[in-house]
């Protein structure tokens, strides 16, 4: 598969499936929570408050891991794998735009000083169960 393909699979995954798993590290142990995500081509970003345990694990290491796809429907669904790093986004114009009715149950507003939101940039992606040679990498 060439890598406009396995790009755009990337993509079909990354805009038609928004809950995931974000792993961070803690005491240098995995720890992983569900999250919805969006993103920006592949640069996924998740909404969070800045008074969370994955925002202190990420002060202390911003290495991350995202899963995002499987439909449950099966043993070969597919999915996406994402190593990258992390960064802490509170400008005005991501929280504006990533801002929905849903974040009003925990957040006041696009202005609540504990609403941020988690920007990953993919260092690694594989594309997995997408055909016999999956897993398929990225190249970035």
């Amino acid at each position: 598969m060439s890598q406009t393909e396995v790009k755009n699979k990337v993509l079909d995954i990354l805009e038609s499936n928004y809950v995931g798993t974000l792993s961070t590290i803690k005491d240098n142990k995995p720890h992983s929570r569900f999250m919805t995500f969006f993103h920006e081509d592949l640069t996924l970003m998740t909404p969070t408050s800045r008074e969370t345990h994955k925002v202190e694990d990420i002060e202390q290491n911003h290495n991350v891991h995202v899963l995002l796809g499987y439909d449950g429907e099966g043993w070969h669904d597919r999915y996406v794998e994402v190593q990258g790093t992390v960064e802490i986004d509170d400008s005005k114009e991501t929280k504006e735009k990533l801002w929905g009715d849903t974040l009003s149950k925990w957040f006041e507003s696009p202005e609540d000083p504990n609403y941020i939101v988690l920007r990953i940039t993919p260092e690694t992606i594989r594309l997995m169960n997408e055909g016999e040679n999956t897993p398929e990498t990225l190249e970035l």
